[in-house]
């Protein structure tokens, strides 16, 4: 189509848009048509967007290009915009009249691991983290929020007839270490930026492109670093006899704390204890010192969490105590708390995209991984977190039918089919935005 008769028919979409009534009467079926209208145009600017950010990811607190990337086209798009919020974020703000403040979320940074997807756009990137040089890939998909973020302020500037009040888009260092959220609020997020009414958030997932899952209330788990220091008297491996023995004392740990999950906790209740890095020692024949452990604790409520910090502790003790060892050096580390989704915010997003998606809009258990858009409720913000799916459907029947395995975030195969992914962020947040508009025009 001709560039000219394609702007003017995009136009003619988002002004026919525009005219529609109010939410209480209007057909969110026709305002997704109009949406997805405007994508066909704006669609080819937010893929190449994409796979830039996708080939030159950037791990927590170093986002610096990530971030002044987005930050020129929140500006090109006529947004106010703060660079160097908490660090390596930045704050976009658009005024539309007498209104509601609504915030939209993206991440900014990508994991300390190597891209195996063998894409034409893969990440070759390497970076140093914590003293070495490691490759660095978006295995989570923040790339995709990242290109539905900067599409969904787009589509909402087309349709700034149909609502009224403040966007704020944020975009957040560091959520892969749980601490850029925090970071931003320390660094006034609340303060020197108006404090939004209601929050808004998507992330990508392991299911079909087009689906969209849901739920209200606790929406991801609480998360907490592990961090455990084994103390024994290192020697020859030809006489174990001599010493006291770490790697043999973090071994039995290891094993004997998942015994807090399956003896100690309420079985009907969430909670995992994961050892994801264990360091000691130099070469095969010599007993070390000491050893390193590092791992993460995850549960819904405060009551699991608490058992599982006191039998995480009271296992590596006794497992100490067992070979004669010191008492071991132990951190937990505080993370983040679950997200939770505000009943009120999902009823007037739920009404919007269920009616535009149908059965495709689901409601979904709790997911078992972590998000520190918890810290955003913390601060006294109604929020909602809704994820998105990126898979082709036949991939999806393939793997359920003994076919290859479905690979999921941070998986270092894990790859987006972006076209439909991107254009159901960006329809689905848009209508969250305007469903969330709506409800407060009309006093609720």
């Amino acid at each position: 189509m001709n560039p000219c008769v394609r702007s003017l028919a995009v136009s003619a979409a988002l002004v026919a848009a525009s005219l529609l009534p109010a939410y209480a009467e209007l057909d969110p079926v026709n305002l997704k048509k109009a949406i997805e209208t405007s994508l066909a145009s704006d669609y080819p600017k937010l893929d190449a967007l994409y796979k830039e950010l996708h080939a030159h990811p950037e791990l927590a607190f170093q986002e610096v290009k990530t971030a002044a990337r987005l930050a020129a086209e929140m500006r090109a798009l006529g947004f106010d915009v703060t660079e160097k919020v908490g660090m390596t974020g930045l704050v976009a703000i658009y005024k539309n009249g007498d209104g509601p403040t609504i915030m939209v979320r993206t991440e900014l940074d990508a994991l300390p691991m190597e891209e195996k997807t063998g894409l034409d756009y893969a990440s070759r990137d390497k970076t140093n983290w914590n003293g070495r040089d490691v490759f660095v890939a978006h295995s989570c998909g923040h790339d995709i929020h990242m290109a539905s973020w900067v599409g969904t302020a787009k589509t909402l500037l087309g349709l700034k007839d149909q609502w009224r009040g403040t966007l704020m888009f944020i975009a957040q260092p560091a959520e892969e270490i749980v601490s850029g959220a925090r970071a931003m609020l320390a660094h006034g997020l609340f303060t020197r930026f108006p404090k939004p009414d209601i929050a808004l958030a998507l992330h990508d997932g392991p299911f079909p492109h087009g689906t969209i899952f849901y739920r209200s209330g606790v929406g991801s788990s609480a998360a907490d670093g592990l961090e455990i220091t084994f103390h024994g008297r290192g020697g020859h491996g030809s006489a174990p006899h001599t010493t006291v023995d770490p790697v043999a004392i973090a071994a039995r740990f290891i094993v004997d704390v998942q015994s807090v999950i399956s003896r100690e906790k309420d079985p009907t209740e969430f909670g995992v204890v994961t050892v994801g890095a264990i360091h000691g020692g130099t070469v095969g024949n010599i007993i070390p010192d000491s050893v390193q452990l590092s791992g993460t604790i995850r549960s819904f409520k405060p009551e699991v969490r608490a058992k599982m910090h006191a039998g995480i502790e009271r296992t590596a003790k006794a497992a100490a105590a067992m070979s004669g060892a010191p008492e071991p050096d132990i951190k937990i580390l505080a993370g983040t708390n679950p997200v939770i989704n505000d009943p009120d915010v999902v009823t007037a997003v739920a009404g919007v995209l269920k009616a535009a998606f149908g059965d495709k809009f689901r409601v979904s258990p709790p997911g078992t991984a972590s998000e520190d858009f918890s810290e955003f409720a913390g601060a006294g913000v109604p929020s909602m977190m809704f994820n998105i799916g990126v898979y082709d459907q036949e991939r999806i029947d393939a793997a359920r039918s003994g076919g290859a395995p479905i690979p999921s975030n941070h998986s270092p195969l894990f790859a987006p089919v972006p076209k439909p992914t991107i254009e159901t962020g960006v329809t689905a947040m848009t209508l969250a935005v305007l469903g969330i508009f709506e409800q407060r025009a009309r006093g609720k």
